[in-house]
């Protein structure tokens, strides 16, 4: 074991013995798994039947990383998932910031300020929106890393299967859904001509747009409807095909067309619930916006795969995250909102005691209240070493080697 992973094995112990895990329901069915600074190999298929047992481990072992398992079984300590036998699983949605755009170029604290309004808006809009999950039914946790995890603990989802659940994930992130569906066509005569016993007729296919009391996507893409009406009118080409990128390749004199029509007809769109008002063209251009920018940008960010999976380890709340010493953080919708985990998910365990660091890239963070601007050899608090050297941006003690 080296010096960082020692540092961390004793800042966690002291965690641990002064701090117990927040169990989830009936943990007495699941399975728990481990990771340790010592070893390589995850310690899995382990059951607990007292709360204090588990304690006891955390304490004695001081583990790495703690999970538990989603789904409840009959055996949870059984060594083979046959064995164990599936008697059901928490809807578990993830969000992590692997998936933000351009992440690779966010600050850690960025990263964690975009993923949180991710989660809201996943919680909000869907899990307790679209979904009807009520806020209790919904527990929310701060991973320790760079993401959240939203908890659905109702007897309604336990024996979802991996389809269903896929089928959420396909509502939530809007793949497949048919803009025929949300922007139907209607049909008008406009002319009909009279050959002998037959009369032929020249029809007009105009898209409706959702009613005011639409609900789920519906309504959703109604309201994304107004601010692209409104954004046609107030904005210029330049500025309507940066926001829209679908329009980039649209003549500016047909964006200019476009704002007229749409000028002259933005009340009775909503008041008729269509698109009839307009001409064809600008009803064209609008489907076009709807379908490949603003469908995007209303859908929600989930990882699927944690949400598929009925079988799935998640983050025991209560423990610490090996890779940053963050604390795995419960939360009510409420405490989501003011959220931030450099300072509210910081342990108390850790001190102010300063502690000699050499930091392998010049940094400035602010954790626990605290600005630090940080490079070379220097001492920072307990509680920002442990973050530092977690997150593998500082080696423990002086005289370690800087990567340049």
């Amino acid at each position: 074991m080296d010096q960082n992973s020692r540092f961390l094995l004793k800042a966690f112990g002291k965690y641990y013995r002064g701090n117990a895990p927040v169990l989830p329901e009936r943990f007495g069915r699941r399975e728990f798994g481990f990771m340790f600074f010592d070893r390589t190999f995850v310690q899995r298929h382990m059951g607990f039947s007292k709360a204090d047992d588990i304690r006891k481990f955390l304490i004695a072992q001081v583990p790495s990383h703690c999970y538990y398992s989603t789904a409840y079984y009959k055996s949870p300590a059984a060594p083979t998932m046959e064995e164990k036998t599936w008697l059901g699983a928490d809807l578990i949605f993830d969000l992590d910031a692997d998936h933000l755009k351009g992440a690779d170029k966010m600050t850690y604290s960025e990263m964690l300020s975009q993923i949180k309004k991710e989660m809201i808006n996943l919680v909000d809009s869907f899990i307790c929106g679209d979904l009807g999950f009520s806020e209790k039914e919904v527990s929310i946790v701060f991973s320790g890393g760079r993401g959240y995890h939203a908890h659905v603990c109702t007897p309604k989802v336990l024996s979802l299967g991996s389809p269903e659940r896929r089928e959420i994930v396909d509502y939530v992130t809007s793949k497949g859904l048919d803009l025929d569906w949300v922007f139907p066509g209607k049909g008008t005569v406009t002319s009909s001509v009279k050959i002998g016993d037959q009369t032929r007729s020249n029809v007009t296919v105009d898209r409706l747009v959702p009613k005011a009391d639409s609900g789920g996507w519906k309504a959703r893409m109604r309201s994304g409807l107004t601010v692209v009406v409104d954004d046609i009118v107030s904005m210029d080409s330049k500025d309507l095909k940066k926001k829209y990128p679908s329009t980039a390749d649209i003549a500016n004199k047909t964006l200019l067309s476009l704002r007229n029509d749409v000028e002259r007809s933005k009340t009775a769109i909503f008041d008729r619930n269509t698109m009839a008002v307009l001409t064809k063209k600008s009803q064209e251009i609008i489907i076009k916006v709807m379908s490949e920018d603003v469908m995007i940008s209303l859908a929600g960010e989930v990882d699927e795969p944690v949400t598929a999976d009925v079988k799935r380890l998640i983050r025991l709340p209560g423990s610490v995250h090996g890779k940053s010493g963050l604390r795995v953080t419960p939360l009510s919708r409420d405490e989501l909102t003011g959220f931030d985990p450099l300072r509210d998910a910081v342990p108390d365990a850790y001190s102010d005691e300063p502690i000699k660091i050499t930091m392998k890239r010049d940094s400035d963070i602010t954790i626990h209240g605290e600005r630090m601007s940080l490079k070379g050899e220097t001492e920072v608090p307990e509680y920002a070493a442990v973050f530092l050297i977690g997150r593998k941006m500082a080696d423990h003690g002086h005289g370690a080697q800087v990567n340049e």
